[in-house]
């Protein structure tokens, strides 16, 4: 069901309450993340890597891979406690820039690997500045048409960030496989990608038909189910860069 209005006043004071939560430090596994690292260049083919610095001092990852003749740039955001070249990532990296779009595909906040999801939470700061910060790098180096390609937590860390940002110069985002609801859609003018596998978490497939209703208020905007598919596309990489290639071409065409 569409939300109400008072559904819609009380989701955007849970999401501002949220936003002061996340406000605050949150007790990152930075030596986790020093370990992802190191692992992630000791066996980095394909791309360049680069340090971004945070406001704190930390610096984290970014895999940038250039597209030849660039149709427009992507952020890629992984999901929970992952790593920006793991599996997924690393192959969405190569394939779209492969076919048209340059890539950046940042390291996220990382907890012990005993966290669940919902620790998470108090990282959703962290993550937006993240996200904002490797947007501005593309935007120094002349990326005009931005678009956020995320999965899993990093989709929910990226609804984050475009909800609480007045200003993301961001073209479109793609969320794949998100792990919860949409908080304060109304808020995101951007065409969204929604896009899921039919074998996908249940936590995912529950909630598809609520977020196919509310990004049907963003012109652009389609929700795509990729048969036989699980939450890590684990053998239709190709696949699903062909579903995210062809929404992109549409929606950034004119950015």
């Amino acid at each position: 069901m569409l939300r109400t209005g008072l559904e819609t006043r009380l989701g955007g004071f849970l999401f501002a309450l949220l936003a002061l939560v996340c406000s605050g430090a949150a007790a990152q596994d930075y030596e986790r993340e020093a370990r992802w690292a190191e692992q992630t260049l000791a066996t980095l083919v394909d791309g360049e890597a680069v340090q971004i610095a945070q406001a704190n001092g930390h610096r984290f990852l970014g895999l940038w891979m250039a597209a030849k003749q660039p149709r427009g740039a992507l952020l890629i955001a992984h999901g929970r406690g992952w790593a920006p070249d793991y599996d997924l990532y690393g192959a969405l990296r190569i394939k779209l820039a492969q076919a048209g779009y340059s890539t950046l595909s940042i390291q996220m906040p990382v907890l012990p690997g005993t966290a669940k999801i919902g620790d998470y939470i108090p990282t959703y700061g962290d993550a937006a500045e993240r996200i904002g910060l490797a947007a501005e790098w593309l935007r120094a180096r002349g990326h005009g048409a931005l678009a956020i390609v995320s999965h899993s937590l990093g989709a929910t860390m990226a609804n984050y960030y475009l909800v609480t940002r007045s200003d993301t110069k961001i073209g479109a985002w793609v969320f794949i496989g998100i792990i919860n609801g949409l908080e304060d859609m109304f808020r995101i003018k951007i065409p969204v990608l929604d896009v899921y596998g039919s074998r996908d978490w249940s936590v995912t497939i529950v909630g598809a038909d609520e977020r196919r209703k509310q990004i049907q208020r963003v012109a652009g905007s389609q929700q795509v189910v990729v048969e036989g598919a699980a939450h890590f596309f684990e053998g239709q990489h190709d696949e699903l860069t062909k579903v995210i290639v062809g929404f992109l071409d549409k929606v950034l065409e004119h950015k």
